[in-house]
């Protein structure tokens, strides 16, 4: 049995703006930790908003479903889903990408 359990999770990119001393912070804490930045902000924010009892029951509340958004989130383009899509390889000739999935 392994000893550790990894979840595989559905990661996104955000921009987002920080006060100057956060962000050194932050990379200060992650090497810290040995971890990466991103690391370090997914998981203090789970953290605080695990610990908040008031934002947990605001979080069951109509309201919290109806919150617009305003993080700027960067999602994938349709040409980069296509730019990854398993390609056919011309009759005769295999593609690298064929030739990537083969040894994998």
């Amino acid at each position: 049995m392994p000893l550790l359990e990894v979840n595989p999770s559905r990661h996104v990119s955000a921009s987002i703006r920080l006060e100057e001393a956060t962000a050194i912070q932050i990379d200060q804490y992650a090497a810290f930790i040995h971890a990466s930045a991103d690391d370090v902000v997914d998981k203090a924010l789970n953290y605080v908003f695990s610990k908040d009892r008031d934002f947990q029951e605001f979080l069951k509340t109509a309201q919290a479903a109806h919150v617009t958004p305003t993080l700027r989130v960067r999602r994938a383009a349709v040409s980069d889903a296509v730019e990854h899509a398993p390609k056919k390889p011309v009759a005769g000739m295999e593609s690298s990408e064929s030739l990537r999935v083969q040894k994998a």
